[in-house]
C-alpha cells in the first residue's frame, strides 16, 4: 500500500491519504483544542472542544483536497490523465500523467488551485456576513464565530501561500508558465522557477531559525520545516528538469552498443544453437541475414517455441519492419518510450538504409544518462540493470519521459 489508503474518487481520480497525514491531523487538532480552551469558547464542555478541534482539522484537509481538485479538473479538461490525489504531511499533491502542451494551459492548471481556495474563502466570508447581518454580532455564538473565521482563514492562507513564486508551489508553476511563454522554452521556465523556489526555501529556513533563536517559538520550527520542504522539492524539480532536457538532446547513436551478431539465415535451428546460443551471450541480439540483406531478428521466445530443429532461421525470424526499432537520429525520449513496447530487453537501431547498426537496453540508457548528467551510478549497478531489464527505483525514466512535452519536429533538426 506504500503507506497510503484510498478514501474515495471523483471522475475516475482516486483520493489517498498518506500515513503522515494522521500525524498532522493530531497536531492540528490539539492546537485547535488549546486555542478554544484558552479563549473559553466551549465553556466547560470537553467533548465540544475536541469535536470542534477535530472538525477544523478535517476541514483543513477538505480544503486541501478541494485545492488539488481545482488543479486536477482543469488538467482533466485538457485531456491530461490525473492518476491520483494524495493528502500528506505538508498538504496534498495531484499526480498527473504529463505536462500541459502549451504554457497557457500550464498556467490555467497552476492558478486553478489558489482560485478554488480563495473562492471558498470568499464564499465562507459571504456566509458569515449574511449571518451577522441577520442575527447581529452579539447574537452569534462565539464558538460558531471562531469556526467560521478559522474556515475563512484556512482557505485564504492556503490560496495566498501557494501563490508564493517558487517551485514546487503553485506560484512557481505560474512563474514557469510565464517564462515558458516569454522565452518559448519550457526548460527555461523550470530553471527560473526552481531558482526562485530555492531562494524562498533558504529564506524560510533562515527566518525560521532566527525566530527559534530569538523567541524559542514553535512557529519558527514550522517555518524551517516548510522552508526545507520547498528547498528540497525545488532542487528535485531542477534535477528532473535537467534529466528531461538530456532526453531531448541525446540521440540513439549516442547510446547504442554493438552487442549484437549477424548470423547466416540459412542455418538450421540446431546448427544455430550448437554454434552460437550455447555460448554465454547474455544481452546479445541475433540478426539473421542472407544474400546480402537482413532477414530479421531472432527472438528468444521463438527459439523456445520451435521444437523442430530442422527449421531454417529465415523461417522463424521477425522481419525488421515488424520489430520494435528506432532510427539512428531518434531522440532518447522516444527510444525510452519505444523500448517499453519491445518484446525483448533491448530495442534495435536502424540506419537510413534499414541496416542494423546497434541495440539499446535500459542499462545503456542509464549509463549514458549518468555520464551526461554526472550521476554517481557504478558499473556494477549498470550491469545489474542490464540483467534485470528494469530501471532503478530512483530513476524511473519511462515515467520521466512521459511527463515531457516536446515538438517531434526537433528530431529532424
Amino acid at each position: 500500500m506504500d503507506g497510503k489508503w484510498k478514501i474515495g474518487s471523483l471522475l475516475g481520480i482516486p483520493f489517498y491519504i498518506n500515513s503522515s497525514w494522521f500525524l498532522i491531523l493530531g497536531l492540528i487538532t490539539l492546537s485547535n483544542i488549546q486555542e478554544i480552551n484558552i479563549r473559553g469558547l466551549a465553556g466547560n464542555s470537553l467533548w465540544l472542544e475536541w469535536l470542534t478541534g477535530l472538525f477544523l482539522s478535517l476541514f483543513l484537509f477538505v480544503s486541501v483536497l478541494s485545492h488539488e481538485l481545482g488543479h486536477s479538473l482543469v488538467a482533466h479538461s485538457q485531456g491530461i490523465q490525473v492518476k491520483s490525489i494524495t493528502l500528506f504531511l505538508f498538504g496534498g499533491v495531484a499526480t498527473i500523467e504529463q505536462e500541459s502542451k502549451k504554457p497557457i494551459e500550464a498556467f490555467l492548471i497552476a492558478i486553478a488551485g489558489p482560485l478554488v481556495s480563495l473562492g471558498l474563502s470568499a464564499f465562507l466570508f459571504a456566509i458569515q456576513h449574511i449571518i451577522l447581518s441577520q442575527q447581529g454580532n452579539n447574537l452569534l455564538h462565539p464558538l460558531l464565530s471562531y469556526v467560521l473565521e478559522d474556515m475563512i482563514r484556512i482557505n485564504f492562507v492556503l490560496g495566498i501561500f501557494n501563490l508564493i513564486p517558487g517551485l514546487p508551489l503553485d506560484g512557481g508553476q505560474i512563474v514557469k508558465a510565464i517564462i515558458w511563454k516569454l522565452k518559448d522554452d519550457y526548460f527555461a521556465g523550470v530553471l527560473y522557477a526552481s531558482i526562485s523556489g530555492r531562494i524562498i526555501g533558504w529564506l524560510g529556513i533562515t527566518l525560521g531559525s532566527l525566530v527559534i533563536l530569538l523567541t524559542s517559538s514553535l512557529g519558527g520550527f514550522w517555518i524551517v520545516i516548510v522552508g526545507w520542504f520547498v528547498l528540497r522539492n525545488a532542487n528535485n524539480y531542477a534535477r528532473i528538469s535537467q534529466l528531461q532536457k538530456s532526453l531531448l538532446e541525446i540521440k540513439a547513436t549516442d547510446v547504442m552498443t554493438h552487442n549484437f551478431r549477424v548470423v547466416n539465415a540459412n542455418l538450421t535451428l540446431s546448427e544455430f544453437i550448437q554454434k552460437y546460443h550455447s555460448q554465454k551471450d547474455h544481452g546479445v541480439a541475433y540478426f539473421a541475414s542472407s544474400e546480402g540483406r537482413y532477414r530479421g531478428l531472432l527472438l528468444r521466445k521463438d527459439l523456445k517455441n520451435n521444437s523442430n530443429s530442422d527449421y531454417l532461421l529465415k523461417d522463424i525470424v521477425r522481419p525488421l519492419n515488424t520489430i520494435s526499432s528506432v532510427e539512428e537520429k531518434t531522440l532518447l525520449i522516444k527510444v525510452i518510450d519505444k523500448l517499453e513496447e519491445s518484446e525483448e530487453s533491448y530495442i534495435t537501431v536502424l540506419s537510413l538504409a534499414n541496416a542494423v547498426i546497434g541495440i539499446i537496453d535500459r542499462g545503456d540508457i542509464v549509463k549514458k544518462i549518468a555520464s551526461y548528467n554526472n550521476l554517481p551510478i557504478s558499473d556494477d549497478e549498470i550491469k545489474y540493470i542490464k540483467e534485470k531489464g528494469q530501471y532503478p527505483s530512483y530513476l524511473q525514466l519511462s515515467a520521466i519521459s512521459k511527463a515531457v512535452q516536446y515538438d517531434h519536429d526537433t528530431e529532424k533538426k
